[in-house]
């Protein structure tokens, strides 16, 4: 398998490129700095991506790079490549959604969405009804500019309910929310992709709500969403926190399942390239996360390498 990795030397392309080589497939780093790149592509010069596409006709093409361009999609399922997306903002899934592709594209690959799309298919397996998603990110972690640049964004925006067609702002209406080894927490409804994706998937109600692993980042992020022009923060500004992670999802009588682990952009990777091996099975057309992998399939131990731990697990037991 030659797989083509945009943004492949970033936070999370790294990885992907150094597990696929793991794997046995022939991985290339794709990016504008020739000193890290194995092909050097310029998204922004639009013959560069199809020149690349040309000279090294991969199986499939990652996108890491947070490029949000649908005519990349388009132009790599036309050459004959498979594509795979770490994907995040609801309107750019949509876009997907909307392509007439003749390959497999996998999207909603990551934690939120990603993960937090198994946790819920999962979950409603067991109790059919509206599902509630938590998210809790590290903090400290250090994140590629293209996340750091979509958290920021969604500052002072609203997005449509999936469920109840009402208009919400970003980092609002609060809900507490008792967390596996990290006690009542206060999270804020925000707008992830994989609620709009699983409340049409799935038939019933599903809502994301999201904080970071420090109260005090949290509660910032509440106060500067309602800031005019507060997307536009310092954004190199250090914040408290780790870089563990947590997403859960629960069901409206309790059932809830959930999954931890160290290092956000690590277990992403992990995912992304699970996502990848899975495209030679999958027909033509865009598969989101869980129409592509089972719960069932982490604990198993297929991310273990991404220190995905389901359930309160141990991972390196798998």
């Amino acid at each position: 398998m030659r797989v083509l990795v945009l943004g492949g030397y970033g936070a999370v392309g790294a990885p992907v490129v150094a597990r696929l080589r793991a794997a046995g497939a022939t991985a290339l780093a794709a990016g504008r700095d020739a000193h890290r790149a194995d092909r050097v592509v310029d998204l922004a010069a639009p013959r560069s991506f199809a020149d690349a596409l040309a000279d090294v006709d991969p199986d499939v093409v990652v996108n890491a790079a947070g490029a949000e361009e649908p005519a990349l999609v388009a132009l790599a399922t036309a050459h004959g490549a498979a594509f795979v997306d770490v994907t995040a903002t609801t309107g750019y899934v949509a876009a997907i959604e909307g392509l007439a592709v003749e390959r497999p594209v996998v999207v909603s690959v990551g934690l939120a969405p990603g993960l937090t799309n198994l946790l819920a298919a999962a979950v409603h397996e067991r109790a059919p009804g509206p599902v509630d998603l938590a998210i809790v990110l590290g903090a400290g972690e250090h994140h590629g500019s293209a996340g750091v640049a979509w958290s920021y964004g969604l500052l002072g925006r609203h997005f449509t309910d999936p469920s109840s067609g009402r208009r919400v702002r970003n980092y609002t209406r609060p809900r507490r929310f008792d967390l596996p080894g990290l006690g009542r927490r206060r999270l804020l409804r925000t707008d992830f992709s994989d609620q709009h994706t699983l409340t049409r998937d799935l038939g019933v109600p599903v809502r994301t709500w999201f904080g970071l692993d420090s109260r005090l980042a949290t509660t910032a992020l509440g106060a500067l969403t309602w800031v005019p022009g507060g997307r536009h923060a310092p954004r190199a500004v250090p914040l408290p926190g780790s870089d563990g992670w947590l997403v859960l999802a629960r069901a409206a009588g309790g059932t809830a399942r959930w999954a931890t682990g160290r290092g956000q952009s690590a277990a992403t990777a992990e995912l992304t390239v699970d996502a990848v091996l899975a495209t030679a099975r999958l027909p033509a057309g865009v598969h989101h996360l869980h129409r592509v992998l089972h719960l069932d399939d982490l604990v198993a131990g297929s991310a273990g390498a991404g220190g995905i731990a389901v359930d309160g697990a141990d991972p390196a037991a798998a």
